[in-house]
């Protein structure tokens, strides 16, 4: 399987996409015939390069004759139904327009009938999302990745008058997507880019083990003091003989004044608020004093409310966070059936293909009481029942 990584160093936007899709191998001359099959008129798009930083990178830009109108949900989504594509990329498109609409919609009180698209609705915005779509697809990219959005600060002119980095409908489409606040008065991230990414991608915590085969790199429209205004794309086979790799959140604290009950106590609540695992330790701290070192390992998004848990159930002061990549095995669960009723695994496979199956406590501890068995006796035969169903 195909996939693409995005390397939002600099934010994302539609045309530093298209440009990086370019770089990358999409031959330019399909882009420059996309307007063509979009039915647009007097829409020329050129493709050169420009120097960002210390780098050359391929760029991008759409001129169009005349004043375009503002454009409303139902006028893009028939300008998309009548295009010469794929109907895959058509149902993408109009969910990435959508999603644009019920934005802006959300940000003026309004619905996604009545927005007028304004500058996301020209003809850049159609190129931008339909181009980056065809480069997908003619790439052969069966799945998107990307790293965290990076978005600026500051303020940027729009029809509204003076509004706020990043921009408001920026802000609700990225709701629930990792992002970092670096100190750069620019907009970073559009609202365009924005859309694209969040209905392109399915997985922010980390990309796949993968061979690498081509890096496209995209030019912004400005040149940045701060940094090289540039999107990089990395295509490549995803590798199933690799383990997965993605990102977690690790908390950590240490605690020499707490009754090591309440401690205890809390490690279920924090597994049943999210946390992927918790542990205590037992250790040394300063003057010599035993204490215990609390560790949570959790998904990015849920770091912050698990942080705030740990602080009021224990005595610490603070709770330290980092982001760490790890290597996952993909894991599936099942049920068997044995003499001592239904039991509950979890499987594992294994790079090159191999299971393995380990059944889940609670569930042997179950069945282990109701049959007044020896918990060794209930999990050997869980996994004695399900090699005879895998054989």
């Amino acid at each position: 399987m195909r996939i693409a990584y995005f390397d939002c160093f600099s934010g994302a936007s539609g045309d530093m996409c298209l440009a990086a899709l370019v770089s990358a191998g999409w031959p330019s001359e399909a882009l420059i015939a996309l307007p063509a099959r979009l039915r647009l008129e007097g829409v020329t798009i050129t493709v050169g390069e420009a120097r960002r930083g210390p780098f050359v990178a391929t760029r991008v830009e759409v001129r169009a004759e005349g004043r375009q109108p503002h454009r409303h949900l139902r006028h893009v989504a028939a300008m998309i139904e009548a295009a010469e594509l794929d109907a895959g990329v058509k149902a993408q498109a109009l969910t990435v327009f959508e999603r644009l609409a019920d934005a802006e919609a959300e940000v003026h009180g309004s619905t996604r009938e009545q927005v007028h698209f304004h500058e996301v609705g020209a003809v850049d915005a159609l190129v931008d999302v339909v181009g980056t779509l065809e480069g997908l697809r003619s790439l052969g990219v069966a799945e998107v990745y990307a790293s965290p959005l990076r978005l600026g600060r500051g303020a940027v002119r729009s029809e509204h008058g003076l509004i706020p980095v990043p921009a408001p409908a920026t802000t609700l489409l990225l709701r629930g997507v990792p992002v970092e606040m670096p100190d750069i008065e620019a907009e970073l991230v559009t609202p365009t880019g924005a859309a694209l990414l969040t209905t392109l991608v399915r997985h922010w915590s980390g990309e796949p083990a993968f061979r690498l085969e081509r890096v496209g790199t995209g030019a912004g429209g400005r040149d940045l003091k701060e940094q090289p205004n540039v999107l990089r794309v990395l295509i490549g086979e995803a590798d199933p003989a690799l383990p997965g790799i993605r990102q977690v959140a690790v908390l950590e604290t240490a605690l020499d004044d707490d009754n090591p009950q309440f401690v205890a106590a809390l490690l279920p609540r924090l597994l049943e608020q999210g946390a992927r695992d918790a542990m205590v330790v037992p250790t040394i701290m300063k003057k010599g004093r035993p204490g215990m070192w609390l560790v949570v390992v959790a998904e990015p998004r849920d770091a912050a409310a698990l942080a705030l848990t740990v602080m009021r159930e224990t005595s610490t002061l603070g709770v330290r966070t980092r982001l760490e990549r790890r290597y996952e095995v993909e894991r599936r669960t099942a049920e068997v059936e044995t003499p001592f009723g239904r039991i509950a695994l979890r499987i594992a496979t294994l790079p090159g293909g191999e299971e393995r199956a380990a059944p889940e406590f609670e569930s042997v501890r179950a069945a282990a009481e109701r049959a007044g068995r020896p918990l060794r006796e209930v999990s050997e035969a869980a996994v004695a029942a399900w090699k005879r169903g895998a054989a």
